[in-house]
């Protein structure tokens, strides 16, 4: 059990905050990255009850600021947050889409070690000015690239190698696997539609209507188009922009408990890069380790979850990240997301956020949204849906091709 709690967090609106011209194809910036840290740092410190002055150090959490945005040292940009964070330590990390969840696991170390009294971690990323070939490059990056990005692949494609090994495995046929991805893509459709922050709130909210717009129009054409086989554009997570950020400080030095939120257990574990010398690809091999050294540490089983935030960027990691979490059995996730599992109703409720399907992805900033989501479910006050009991939460959020694991469990105030 670590000593840490989160005393405050903030989730900024996630969407594409640009505006496109058609005619000359022009993108005007309309909340920028610096626009997003800054309120981010702001939000947590105000909704943590401190004084800038009293936080002792800022971790920043972003993935590729200097491709999205031309901006590279970014972690400094947290002096903006007000003047007295000016000579504080501040530190970027980047593990993909795990950047900030890995902030956040630093930031603990560094308050664990008494170091420092009181930490702030920023998630943040802007994706939405590149158009969409050079932000697929971008992302493509974050694979290995001589055996993956140089060769064409993008995340989609890697994501597409775990359907389909998944789907070899455990012999599960084309319309199963169909409506497994799409039956878990539409319970985050309908999260979303309730989560005021969330970049999508209009999606397709059954799996009669992401069936039906598979189908072909009368012109022939289909507006859930195949991205990577088996994966359609509705299996895939959106390009977005936002921030999200989280305060932390020693579980002892906690003045008002009824808005602390214990650090339980974290489990982080790294997979190879490359997806050709993974042993197989029907499992997240990493995430269960992961997953075994968070519920250690917190003293917990899977059958203690009231919820949890699962990284689904795409719809078949969803189902991946909720065998490994043991919420359901090995080669059973998809089957019991049909039979109507992990909806707000159930025993164990998953991404009442919307997850990254419809609360959005803006990768470096996902990891703290994550959390930052869970901790206002834990201290009774959700965005969004809220979770029917919320006494255990976990975050599972993964970096690259399920290759950076960070498995949070938090327990809400005594």
């Amino acid at each position: 059990m670590s000593r840490v709690s989160i005393i405050g967090a903030y989730n900024t609106e996630f969407g594409a905050f640009v505006k496109k011209d058609k005619a000359t194809g022009l993108i005007t910036d309309t909340k920028t990255y610096y626009d997003l840290l800054i309120e981010a740092g702001r939000g947590a410190i105000k909704d943590a009850g401190l004084d800038p002055a009293d936080i002792d150090a800022v971790y920043v959490g972003s993935c590729s600021p200097a491709s999205f945005i031309n901006q590279e040292h970014v972690a400094p940009l947290a002096a903006e947050i007000d003047p007295a964070l000016r000579f504080k330590p501040m530190t970027r990390c980047e593990c993909a889409c795990a950047s900030s969840s890995v902030a956040f696991y630093d930031g603990i170390y560094a308050v664990e070690s008494g170091r420092y009294r009181n930490v702030l971690v920023i998630g943040v990323e802007k994706m939405n000015l590149l158009p969409t070939p050079q932000m697929t490059h971008v992302l493509a990056c974050c694979s290995h690239w001589p055996s993956e990005g140089a060769q064409g692949w993008s995340f989609p494609m890697l994501f597409a190698a775990y359907a389909k090994g998944y789907q070899k495995y455990y012999g599960i046929a084309n319309e199963d696997l169909e409506n497994m991805l799409w039956t878990a893509g539409a319970l985050c459709y309908r999260n979303g539609a309730e989560n005021p922050l969330a970049h999508v709130k209009n999606g397709p909210a059954s799996l009669e209507a992401i069936r039906k717009l598979s189908e072909l129009d009368s012109n022939g054409k289909c507006r859930n188009v195949m991205i990577a086989p088996p994966l359609r554009l509705h299996d895939s997570s959106l390009v977005t922009d936002g921030a999200a950020a989280l305060v932390i400080t020693q579980t002892s030095n906690v003045s008002n408990k009824a808005r602390a939120v214990e650090v339980a257990g974290i489990g982080h574990s790294v997979e190879r890069l490359p997806e050709n010398v993974r042993p197989n690809m029907h499992e997240l091999m990493a995430g269960k380790d992961a997953v075994a050294k968070a519920y250690k540490e917190a003293g917990i089983t899977a059958a203690d979850i009231d919820f949890a935030e699962v990284h689904d960027c795409f719809t078949i990691n969803m189902i991946l990240s909720t065998e490994a979490l043991g919420l359901a059995q090995d080669g059973r996730g998809g089957f019991d997301y049909i039979d109507g599992r992990f909806t707000r109703d159930d025993r164990t409720a998953i991404n009442l956020s919307g997850g990254l399907k419809s609360k959005g992805h803006p990768v470096g900033a996902t990891g703290a949204s994550m959390h930052a989501l869970a901790y206002k479910q834990l201290i009774g006050e959700p965005i969004g849906v809220a979770a029917k009991k919320a006494d255990v939460g976990v975050v599972f959020n993964v970096g690259g091709s399920s290759v950076t694991n960070c498995v949070t469990v938090l327990k809400a105030p005594k």
